[in-house]
C-alpha cells in the first residue's frame, strides 16, 4: 500500500486553512505549525492502520497460509535478511501447506505473495502478465545501471521493444554465434593458464572476476561488435566500473530499504557515497554505449552496416531513438554479462563440491571437443550434442538460478488462482524456491543431480521426454528464465555462452575450493541483489590438467 503523500498534504493544507479562518489572528507561522501538526497526525494514523490493523484485520489476503513467528513490526524481514538469499522461501514452499500462494509479511508488515503453483505462475507470467509490473522502486533502483530497456519496460513499450529486438536472438542467429563464444572462452582459458603459471603448481584465483571479464568481452562482441579487451586487461575501465557497482555494501542495503519507503528521486539524491558511485558508473556506461551507437550509425549511413549483433539489429529496425538505444545497450551489457558470470561461479562451486561430476564432465569434453587454440571453429552441433555438459549446465541453472528472485506489483485489481488481489500488492517470484520445490521436482529437489537431465533408459521416448524437463511435473517448475512475454529474451544466447565457457574451463583445469569450510553449503555466504553470488567471491585452487 503506497504512501498517500498527495492526499495527506492536501487534507493537511485544508485543515490548516480552516483553522486559520476560525481564528481572529493567525500568522503564517501558525499556519505552518497547523499544517505540520495535521500532516504528522494523519501520517501517524495512516501508519498505525497500514502497519498494524490492515494486514491483521482488513486485508482480503489475510486468510492465505503463511509462515509463523512474524516480528511485530518487520514481519519476516529479519529472517529474510539474516539467512542466505532465497532460503526462507525454499523452506516455506516445501513445508507450509498451501495451494499455490503463500502470504508473508515484510518490512513494516507489508504483504507479499509468494507464487508457487504452475497454475498461479501461469496466470502471473502468461495469462495476465501485463497486470503485473515491476515496482517503481525496483525500476528506479536498478534502472540507473541497467537502463530502462526491454528488461524494465512495461505494457506496449515492452511489446514493441521485444518484437524489434527478437531477430538478434533468433534461433539460427544464436547458433551462428557459437564459434565466437568458443573463441572468447578459449582466450580466457589461455589467460587463466598464464595466470596460474605465475604461481606454484596449483594457483589460487578468484574465479568470479575471470568469469565477469570473459562474459563482458562476449557481450561486447555479440551485442555491440566491440571487443572490450577485459580478458587481457583486468584494469579495463568498463570492467572495473561493473565490478565496483555490483560489489555488495552496507550502503547499498540501506538504499534498497529506503527505496521501498521513499520516492526514488529523493533516495537517489541522498548524500551517500553509494549514490555518487552509482551516478559515476552510470555516466561511464552511458558514455560507452553512446560512443558505440554513434559508430554504428555512421556505418549505417555509409551503407556499410552488415553486422548482426544486437545493436545493429536494433538500429536497422528504426524503432529506437538514440536514448532508447542507450537504455537497451545498458540492459544487455549489465544483465548479459553479470548473469552468465554468476552462473559460471555457481557451476565451479557445484563442481568443486562434486569432484566425480567434474571428472566425468572433463572426460566428455576431451573426447568431443578440440584443444583450445586448435585451428578451426566448433559449431552449435558440437556443443548441443554433449549430453553430460548440457545436463550439468541445466542442473546448475536449476540449483543456483543466477537471478534468485524477482518482484512484481499488481497494476490493477486482479485475480490469481481464484484469489482477489488488490492493486499495489507485491508479488514475489522466486526461482531459487520453485526450482527446489519437492512437489514439482521430487524428493531429491534439494540435491545437485545432473543425472535428472539424462534419459534413464536409452532409446525410450518417455524416458527422454522426462529428461528434457529434468523430471519435473511442469515446465513452470524451471523458473530460471521465467516464462511468457516477460521471459528472458536472451535465454538461448545465455545457455549457449554458458556451455561454451564451462566446457573450455573444465576441459583444461581442475578446480577445488580454497576455503574448506565452504564445502558445506551452509557456510557459503551469499550476496543478494539482481544476481546471487558468493559475497566474498569464489577463491579456488586452479590446476592445469595435462593432455588438453
Amino acid at each position: 500500500m503506497s504512501v498517500p503523500w498527495r492526499g495527506v498534504s492536501v487534507s493537511s493544507a485544508a485543515i490548516a486553512v480552516l483553522l486559520a479562518l476560525r481564528q481572529p489572528v493567525f500568522s503564517r507561522c501558525h499556519l505552518l505549525v497547523a499544517f505540520v501538526g495535521a500532516f504528522a497526525f494523519q501520517m501517524l494514523a495512516w501508519g498505525i492502520f497500514v502497519v498494524f490493523l490492515f494486514p491483521q484485520y482488513f486485508s482480503s489476503l489475510r486468510s492465505l497460509p503463511g509462515p509463523k513467528g512474524d516480528h511485530w513490526l518487520m514481519g519476516q524481514y529479519p529472517r529474510i535478511m539474516r539467512e542466505p538469499t532465497g532460503v526462507p522461501m525454499i523452506d516455506w514452499i516445501n513445508n507450509i501447506p498451501h495451494e499455490g500462494i503463500i502470504r508473508y509479511r515484510g518490512l513494516f508488515n507489508q504483504e507479499r505473495l509468494l507464487i508457487t503453483s504452475p497454475k498461479a505462475l501461469a496466470e502471473v507470467l502468461v495469462t495476465h502478465n501485463y497486470d503485473f509490473h515491476k515496482p517503481g522502486a525496483v525500476r528506479s533502483s536498478i534502472g540507473r545501471i541497467l537502463g530502462v530497456g526491454v528488461l524494465l519496460a512495461e505494457g506496449d513499450d515492452h511489446r514493441v521493444q521485444r518484437k524489434n529486438l527478437m531477430p538478434a536472438f533468433a534461433f539460427r542467429h544464436v547458433k551462428d554465434l557459437y564459434p565466437l563464444f568458443w573463441s572468447k572462452a578459449c582466450e580466457g582459458v589461455q589467460a587463466i593458464t598464464d595466470a596460474a603459471a605465475l604461481g606454484p603448481n596449483t594457483a589460487v584465483l578468484e574465479i568470479g572476476n575471470w568469469a565477469s571479464r570473459t562474459t563482458l568481452d562476449i557481450i561486447g562482441m555479440a551485442g555491440m561488435g566491440r571487443d572490450f579487451g577485459a580478458i587481457r586487461d583486468p584494469a579495463n575501465p568498463l570492467n572495473q566500473t561493473y565490478q565496483h557497482v555490483f560489489k555488495p555494501s552496507r550502503q547499498a542495503q540501506v538504499l534498497a530499504v529506503l527505496g521501498l519507503l521513499l520516492p526514488g528521486s529523493l533516495v537517489h539524491h541522498l548524500p551517500l557515497q553509494r549514490n555518487g558511485d552509482i551516478a559515476k558508473a552510470a555516466n561511464t556506461i552511458r558514455a560507452t554505449c553512446r560512443e558505440l551507437i554513434r559508430e554504428k550509425k555512421e556505418k549505417l549511413e555509409r551503407k556499410q552496416l552488415t553486422d548482426i549483433d544486437i545493436l545493429s539489429v536494433a538500429l536497422e529496425s528504426g524503432c529506437f531513438t538514440e536514448d532508447n538505444l542507450v537504455d537497451q545497450m545498458m540492459t544487455f551489457l549489465a544483465a548479459g554479462h553479470e548473469t552468465t558470470a554468476s552462473a559460471m561461479m555457481w557451476a565451479i562451486y557445484c563442481l568443486c563440491l562434486n569432484p566425480e561430476v567434474q571428472s566425468r564432465l572433463r572426460l566428455e569434453i576431451r573426447e568431443r571437443l578440440p584443444t583450445p587454440g586448435t585451428p578451426g571453429d566448433i559449431t552449435a552441433l558440437d556443443i548441443d550434442h554433449m549430453p553430460y555438459l548440457n545436463a550439468v549446465c541445466n542442473e546448475v541453472l536449476r540449483y543456483y538460478s543466477p537471478v534468485p528472485m524477482t518482484l512484481r506489483e499488481a497494476a490493477v485489481d486482479t485475480v490469481i488462482d481464484g484469489n482477489k488481489v488488490p492493486k499495489g500488492t507485491r508479488i514475489m517470484l522466486c526461482p531459487w524456491a520453485t526450482n527446489k520445490d519437492a512437489s514439482l521436482w521430487g524428493a531429491d529437489a534439494g540435491r545437485f543431480n545432473p543425472e535428472r537431465w539424462l534419459p534413464s533408459r536409452e532409446g525410450d521416448a518417455e524416458s527422454k521426454k522426462a529428461a528434457n524437463s529434468g523430471g519435473a511435473t511442469s515446465n513452470y517448475a524451471f523458473m530460471t528464465f521465467l516464462h511468457g512475454p516477460r521471459s528472458c529474451i536472451g535465454q538461448g544466447f545465455a545457455k549457449a555462452e554458458f556451455a561454451c565457457i564451462l566446457a573450455s574451463w573444465i576441459g583444461r583445469f581442475e578446480f577445488s575450493l580454497k576455503n574448506k569450510e565452504e564445502y558445506d553449503e551452509k557456510n557459503m555466504t551469499i550476496k543478494g541483489g539482481v544476481t546471487a553470488r558468493p559475497s566474498k567471491g569464489l577463491h579456488v585452487y586452479v590446476k592445469v590438467v595435462d593432455g588438453w
